[in-house]
């Protein structure tokens, strides 16, 4: 099992509105001491929304940070207040305009542990219904549906690039395999 590593000083350096950045001074198991920059990031949920004939419901969005339109499943950070099933019935709402009838709990994970705070728990959304919302303002997606049987390939072609979706799509395609 892996030595743990004793926190000595823990410094903000950056608090944003939705990030905050903090520089961790921690010491090796050899003794030395080491500084972690730490992304501090609010937990979020990620959802694999699919329809009645088998397809997931995906999201096409501009990213910023990487500088491309992205293939992704609808997700968002969860706001004070709510849980996580709450947040995950909005986030499909104000992302594809869709509301489920079921959300269940998959897991979760951690989105980076290497730098980042950031938990994503995953929801399988299905009976999907027109919820007749409209998207948030700052929402300019595009909906895509698409066949669960044909996500692998987009994964390994690189069409969905992103490590959420990837991820939350897989662990429904295997629960529906077993």
């Amino acid at each position: 099992m892996a030595e743990t590593q004793p926190l000595l000083n823990s410094d903000q350096v950056y608090r944003g509105r939705r990030v905050s950045l903090r520089i961790d001074t921690i010491q090796l198991p050899s003794g030395r001491e080491s500084q972690r920059e730490i992304v501090e990031f609010g937990d979020c949920v990620a959802i694999v929304a699919v329809d009645s004939e088998g397809k997931a419901l995906l999201v096409r969005q501009h990213r910023t940070a990487v500088g491309r339109m992205l293939l992704e499943i609808p997700a968002g950070m969860i706001d004070a207040g709510e849980t996580p099933e709450q947040s995950a019935h909005r986030e499909l709402r104000e992302e594809t305009g869709y509301s489920a009838k079921r959300m269940e709990l998959l897991g979760g994970l951690y989105a980076s542990p290497g730098y980042s705070t950031e938990y994503l728990y995953f929801f399988l959304a299905t009976e999907l219904e027109d919820s007749h919302d409209t998207p948030d303002a700052d929402e300019i997606n595009k909906v895509v549906r698409v066949p669960l049987k044909d996500v692998p390939g987009l994964i390994d072609s690189g069409e969905i690039s992103d490590g959420k979706s990837a991820a939350g799509l897989l662990r429904v395609i295997l629960r529906m395999q077993a």
